[in-house]
């Protein structure tokens, strides 16, 4: 639960899920939105520090011309929860920073913060309500596939790396079903009234 002016509603979800979707549909309805793995993701390919560290971690291949190799650092982590739980462990602490930074300048009353591992680094204990977007696996498969351009295998063993979707839902507040895009809107709208009427 936050003690600050604004309510802090955390977004998640496995991969696919269509998190960044439902995300600009509530920075369309003017609530701002931070996310998490998109910064963390510039945090890694900016700060010099956190460069070193991971390195240091995981080898030197994983850079290339002074950019992270995504797919190197991929199959490096996602089929290794140790190495997974190392990775989180170093990049969470810049990103923190970054929010805080981000929250700073905010002036609305609900802000969101996008993490796909919300629950996993525990950030969700910051936050005073919990959405999980929800959608088949077939369809979060097939939208990876499409989007990255990666196997289904691959897609498959990221999906087996984060928790179960059924325990994200379990331990949320409101859940956005994905599954058909039309019925988005009406579920966020009514998400935003309910989390208004909080006091």
């Amino acid at each position: 639960m936050s003690t600050l002016k604004y309510k802090l509603i955390g977004l998640t979800g496995g991969i696919g899920s269509g998190k960044t979707f439902v995300s600009n549909i509530f920075i369309k309805l003017g609530i701002p939105v931070f996310n998490a793995d998109q910064e963390a993701k510039n945090i890694m390919h900016k700060s010099l520090d956190l460069k070193k560290k991971i390195e240091k971690a995981f080898g030197h291949e994983v850079y290339q011309n002074n950019q992270i190799q995504k797919k190197v650092l991929s199959k490096l982590v996602f089929n290794n929860k140790n190495k997974l739980e190392l990775l989180n462990s170093l990049v969470h602490p810049y990103v923190l920073d970054r929010f805080n930074e981000w929250c700073l300048n905010n002036k609305s009353s609900i802000v969101i913060k996008e993490s796909a591992i919300l629950f996993e680094s525990n950030t969700y204990k910051g936050c005073d309500k919990i959405i999980c977007v929800n959608a088949s696996e077939k369809n979060r498969i097939s939208r990876v596939m499409k989007r990255d351009n990666v196997k289904k295998n691959h897609v498959k063993s990221i999906i087996n790396s984060q928790m179960n979707q059924a325990q994200k839902i379990k331990k949320s507040d409101f859940i956005i079903n994905n599954n058909d895009e039309d019925l988005i809107l009406p579920q966020v709208i009514s998400i935003i009234n309910r989390i208004k009427s909080i006091n």
